[in-house]
């Protein structure tokens, strides 16, 4: 069972993470970790605390030679911003911001200095689950798996809803707002730019889609192992989150079964496959060995230029909420994040499946699992 931890607030000394059931001999490399840290960092409408932070892992234990050893991995990520903030720290918060966890936290866990629950909801604490999600993703490669990502929307403007391939995607690294089309992505910056004017945030959609998935990963037998399921469950647990859909998702509502449903082919020598993949790569819970595809759909920031109105949890007394260092929009970064959560649901799919203490037993299975299927495609 592959499963992680992670620790620490936005502005602590340091944020830390644990991941526990990687097999052992697994190649790791810390410069693949720091690029998908750095890639998380972009993108147009980022506030000034990006100016500051240099996000870099440093593994501290279950490496040795560059392998795992079977043994829980342990990464830090250095907080740059936390001599800034360590002043500042004995300062109580009162004042709950509309759209943060702040207020719910503070009742919930009978808490007088809002500080102690806006550190750690933080969304600073995605940048651990992208390091723990790199680590997921080079045990991935292994297996021939990719994930990429791109932006959809943001705010009202959008790309052709599905007027592109899968391939077209490697394409989103080379736009500021990780959007494909050239013209769409400057409507978007545009976008970004007025409502920084006007002292608000904007939201947005972002596609995460993986690819070479082999068919059984997920299991229709029990709610709790559907890969749809845990998918769903990894993206909505992502700060800002309100909304996943896979393949079609809300857009199925409104076609008919006939429109919806990925007709079912047969070949010798290739197997049964679809023409089509608007269920998203997942049927019954399980990897259908299509393309995996999920959309998620991001709130706009809450921490605004332009404060809404709020009331001290202390003296009871309303105000509008403080004005704070913010990003306008962070739908490109929550693409990042959205990568990482997809690589680590299918990280633990695969060792569920394949699981070995080593690597080298995992791909074993792997190959065996893979032979058993290719002696069915010749049938």
């Amino acid at each position: 069972m592959l499963r992680f931890l992670t620790a620490g607030e936005s502005h602590g000394k340091a944020l830390v993470a644990i991941i526990e059931g990687l097999p052992a001999n697994l190649k790791i490399n810390e410069e693949d970790i720091n690029r998908q840290l750095f890639r998380r960092q972009q993108g147009y409408g980022r506030g000034g605390r990006m100016k500051i932070e240099k996000d870099e892992a440093e593994i501290l234990s279950g490496l040795r030679k560059g392998k795992t050893i079977g043994s829980p991995l342990a990464l830090m990520i250095k907080n740059l911003d936390y001599d800034n903030w360590k002043d500042r720290e004995a300062l109580p918060v009162t004042k709950p911001r509309p759209g943060h966890g702040d207020l719910a936290g503070a009742i919930k866990y009978s808490q007088e200095d809002i500080r102690n629950v806006l550190e750690r909801a933080s969304a600073r604490e995605t940048a651990a689950r992208v390091a723990v999600g790199a680590v997921a993703r080079q045990l991935l490669s292994v297996f021939g798996i990719e994930i990429m990502s791109h932006v959809i929307s943001i705010g009202d403007v959008s790309l052709n809803s599905r007027g592109y391939s899968i391939k077209d995607l490697a394409a989103a690294d080379r736009s500021p707002v990780r959007c494909i089309d050239e013209a769409v992505s400057k409507q978007m910056m545009q976008a970004i730019d007025e409502a920084r004017a006007q002292g608000d945030s904007l939201g947005g959609v972002f596609e995460v889609a993986a690819l070479n998935i082999p068919v059984g990963l997920g299991s229709h037998v029990h709610w709790d192992r559907k890969l749809d399921g845990l998918i769903a469950w990894a993206f909505m647990s992502i700060q800002a989150i309100k909304g996943v859909e896979i393949g079609l998702g809300f857009e199925a509502t409104h076609k008919k079964g006939s429109e919806v449903h990925d007709e079912i082919f047969y070949e010798k020598g290739q197997g049964f496959y679809r023409k089509t993949n608007n269920a998203g790569g997942l049927e019954g819970g399980i990897s259908n060995g299509c393309p995996i595809v999920v959309r998620a759909a991001m709130k706009p920031i809450p921490t605004l230029y332009k404060p809404l109105r709020s009331v001290d949890i202390k003296t009871k007394e309303p105000f509008a909420a403080s004005i704070e260092r913010s990003d306008i929009c962070a739908v490109p970064a929550a693409s990042i994040v959205g990568e990482a959560a997809m690589a680590w649901v299918l990280a633990g799919a695969m060792v569920e499946k394949f699981g070995g203490d080593s690597i080298e037993e995992m791909q074993k299975n792997f190959h065996e699992y893979n032979a058993t299927i290719h002696q069915e495609r010749k049938r």
